[in-house]
């Protein structure tokens, strides 16, 4: 039946800044969703090691603070270098259970040098392969301070069973044109990945899926003050300025019609599991296809550059 696929959307908590418990974490995730025959498991933004949320709770903005600095430090450390290895047993659990992984990570890579951070979105097929890093495009707001500029390179889609699987981070589902890119190249299940909180995927989930005529997954880690390890530096000066609830979930799919399939789940940790059917995109492309028959590239064009940004070419 290559028209159904099974999805698990991991809406779980990092053990925050901890890079090697909350790879643990997703582990187990992967083999419960496995359990489950599921043939899709996408995880929130960023989820390793953690949203940096720090920079609202500590005068992030402040130049040249010890503890921005000292955090910033942490950070980095707990950060996933993908060249390194760091993602080879979840990519040997991807092969094993013959599962696809979309996971949010902050990647830490070589080709820029091996210094900054990204918000990145990976994707692994069933035969544990990485077929892409995407690198966040435009960090929001007090992100900036931590996270560097993405480029186009991961603006791919790839085939799973029937359907072409592509996914954005957090605000860039905002951005009409990154959709409109993946959109031209076929993408009928769109992976929207957040920190976490319906505030965001409420009304974006929706629209994209009206939008696009696809199938919308949106999955949201989950945050609490008491999900602060004792060993996270100047953790007094953190929690003092933390709510209980820092991010509440939200996890979430719509249908390629715009309507709900799974409404935002709050507040719920662990795997939320549902089957879609391919057929329902063809039923739904009968009267609206952005890129297809209602569109006008005579008029209107998109021009995406996917070359990978880096600061230095080598020729040797």
């Amino acid at each position: 039946m290559e028209n159904i696929l099974k999805i698990a959307m991991a809406q779980i908590s990092p053990v925050w800044l901890n890079k090697r418990e909350t790879i643990k974490k997703v582990e187990q995730s992967i083999k419960d969703a496995a359990k489950e025959q599921c043939e899709l498991i996408v995880f929130g933004e960023g989820l390793i090691p953690g949203y940096p949320f720090w920079l609202a709770l500590t005068g992030g903005a402040e130049w040249d603070k010890k503890i921005n600095k000292e955090l910033h430090r942490h950070y980095v450390a707990n950060s996933i270098t993908i060249e390194n290895g760091d993602l080879d047993a979840i990519c040997q659990l991807a092969q094993e259970h013959q599962i696809a992984i979309y996971l949010g990570i902050i990647e830490r890579p070589l080709d820029r040098g091996g210094h900054s951070v990204y918000a990145s979105l990976v994707y692994i097929n069933q035969e544990g392969e990485i077929k892409s890093v995407h690198r966040k495009l435009q960090p929001t707001y007090d992100e900036r301070l931590t996270w560097s500029p993405g480029d186009g390179n991961g603006l791919q889609v790839h085939p799973l069973k029937q359907f072409t699987v592509g996914g954005l981070n957090c605000w860039e589902n905002w951005m009409p044109l990154p959709r409109a890119a993946l959109y031209g190249l076929g993408e009928n299940l769109h992976i929207a990945v957040w920190p976490g909180s319906d505030h965001n995927t409420k009304d974006i989930t929706r629209f994209i899926a009206r939008e696009s005529r696809s199938y919308v997954v949106s999955v949201s880690s989950l945050m609490n003050k008491s999900n602060f390890p004792e060993n996270t530096p100047h953790l007094d000066e953190i929690i003092k300025n933390a709510p209980d609830t820092l991010a509440n979930g939200g996890s979430c799919i719509a249908g390629p019609d715009g309507e709900w399939i799974i409404e935002p789940v709050l507040n719920k940790e662990g795997l939320i599991i549902q089957t879609i059917d391919f057929n329902r995109v063809y039923e739904e492309r009968q009267n609206f296809d952005p890129v297809g028959h209602y569109s006008r590239p005579d008029v209107t064009k998109l021009s995406v550059n996917r070359e990978r940004q880096s600061t230095v070419d080598y020729n040797s």
